[in-house]
């Protein structure tokens, strides 16, 4: 029979993630919790605070997520809620570390910095999210639900999301580019222009699907796991430093 239970092993390892686990304490159990958090966090920002232009995005988001799952909008609305819940979460542990993970770490220390406009915040917050805290999100959501990343619904539910933070992200930049902070000082519109459309939303999540997938092969696998978590939280925190350069430095 050793040749039937390699055929359920390998079904079960490709659609079925094991036992449910059971989420730690303190996760957030609805949407309309974190939406509350979120908003709390906001009114409790500053304005010119460089935390607060990405919250207030990333706020909407959630929102407009929400809004989708209540309509129906998704394949699996049980997964893409647990997703919700536990990728939010992980960005207001940031809020509330007391030193938040390599990744996070630009946009905390320099979110006073003088010359860096909201929108470079904003992508700054979206870049460690994304690239860092997305990855980690999928695989925890699926092995709370007892699902793999090829579990029926999974990557259709993550690619639908794509589109959606896709048109955010352009709704961020043409608040930039037909605001008043370009009236700041023209000499500064086209390098910021260059360094915004430098990174991509479309680009950063297909990327974290692919860590994503690294993350769920080695889940079990340490010290390679924890040593693979270090070095993304590393390389990602880089290119957050890099999107938060001041303008003022960029120009001629």
């Amino acid at each position: 029979m050793g040749w039937w239970s390699s055929i359920v092993g390998a079904v079960t390892s490709r659609f079925g993630g094991g036992r449910p686990e059971v989420p730690p304490p303190g996760q957030f159990t609805s949407v309309d919790a974190l939406v509350a958090r979120m908003s709390q966090v906001q009114a409790g920002l500053p304005d010119g605070d460089g935390v607060r232009a990405f919250n207030g995005m990333y706020l909407t988001v959630t929102e407009l997520v929400r809004d989708r799952i209540a309509a129906g909008g998704f394949a699996d609305s049980a997964f893409i809620t647990r997703l919700d819940l536990v990728f939010a979460g992980l960005y207001l542990e940031a809020v509330d570390a007391a030193q938040p993970v390599s990744a996070w770490r630009p946009l905390f220390e320099q979110r006073h910095t003088p010359g860096v406009l909201s929108i470079q915040f904003a992508l700054a917050g979206m870049n460690a999210h994304i690239n860092h805290d997305l990855p980690i999100a999928v695989v925890r959501a699926c092995r709370q639900l007892g699902l793999t990343l090829d579990s029926p619904g999974v990557e259709t539910d993550y690619q639908s999301i794509t589109g959606l933070l896709a048109s955010v992200q352009e709704q961020v930049r043409q608040s930039f580019f037909t605001g008043l902070e370009l009236e700041i000082d023209q000499r500064y519109a086209a390098p910021l222009a260059n360094l915004v459309g430098s990174w991509s939303i479309g680009r950063a999540r297909d990327a974290a699907w692919a860590n994503a997938r690294v993350l769920w092969e080695i889940r079990n696998t340490e010290p390679v796991r924890t040593d693979f978590l270090a070095t993304l939280s590393s390389t990602v925190g880089m290119v957050g430093s890099r999107l938060l350069t001041p303008v003022a430095e960029l120009a001629p």
